[in-house]
């Protein structure tokens, strides 16, 4: 299959034949220093003229705050949701605008590297234990990874903490996979039709880029939620 152009490549004279490694890091940093640029602008210009009666891209960005304290509530409740809005609120806009770059054509979603999920995934996984202990405190946050039966408790705390670790393969490969495969998907359509057929592919990637910036934010709030929210058994 042969390269696919792009605008960083041209810039910096780059070839993925010449030196794949060189090439692959300044892609991921380039896009992924764009598409933290992008989000920065978006919520500068959201925030630049505040009004009462939102319009423009205020409007957008307090539609899209309401969304994801909507989402967060119907998971954890309201004031959890609210606490914990920042967070998800700030990596669903990071996301989805690292997906949404990878659909135009001469850029490539940084989210495409497995490092970015990776690493956005250990974010994710670090914050909620930290909140767990934090909030449960040692032992009442380790002491549910026992389950509520106590001649089991050997064999539920191995099989927990897998469970735990497992959502850093669920966050990343889940984001990174599915960016991948819509990026490889682009590259034929661009192969066999250029200019008539990727219409409608467009429009369906465009949409995948956003459901997956969705599940993303959805899955760190369930995460969340049953870090803070554990009871006794």
């Amino acid at each position: 299959m042969p390269e696919l152009f792009t605008f960083t490549a041209a810039i910096f004279g780059l070839s993925h034949h010449a030196d794949p490694e060189l090439y692959k890091t300044v892609i991921y940093i380039v896009h992924m220093l764009l598409s933290a640029g992008v989000a920065l602008l978006v919520v500068r210009f959201a925030m630049s003229n505040l009004q009462l009666v939102p319009k423009g891209t205020q409007n957008l960005m307090e539609a899209y705050i309401g969304g994801v304290l909507q989402m967060g509530t119907d998971v954890m409740g309201r004031e959890a949701a609210r606490r914990y809005l920042p967070l998800v609120a700030t990596i669903g806009l990071f996301v989805g605008i690292a997906n949404l770059i990878g659909v135009i054509p001469g850029f490539e979603a940084p989210t495409a590297f497995l490092e970015m999920p990776l690493t956005l995934a250990l974010v994710v996984f670090v914050y909620y234990n930290f909140e767990g202990i934090r909030r449960q405190g040692v032992v009442k946050y380790f002491k549910h990874f026992l389950g509520p039966v106590w001649w089991l408790y050997w064999l539920m705390f191995p099989i927990e903490i897998v469970s735990h670790f497992s959502r850093l393969v669920s966050l990343s490969f889940r984001l990174f996979g599915n960016v991948k495969g819509d990026d490889m998907f682009l590259m034929v359509i661009l192969m066999l039709a250029p200019w008539i057929l990727p219409m409608i592919p467009f429009a369906l990637l465009t949409f995948m880029a956003l459901l997956q910036a969705f599940i993303f934010m959805m899955l760190t709030y369930v995460y969340l939620g049953g870090a803070v929210t554990v009871e006794e058994h």
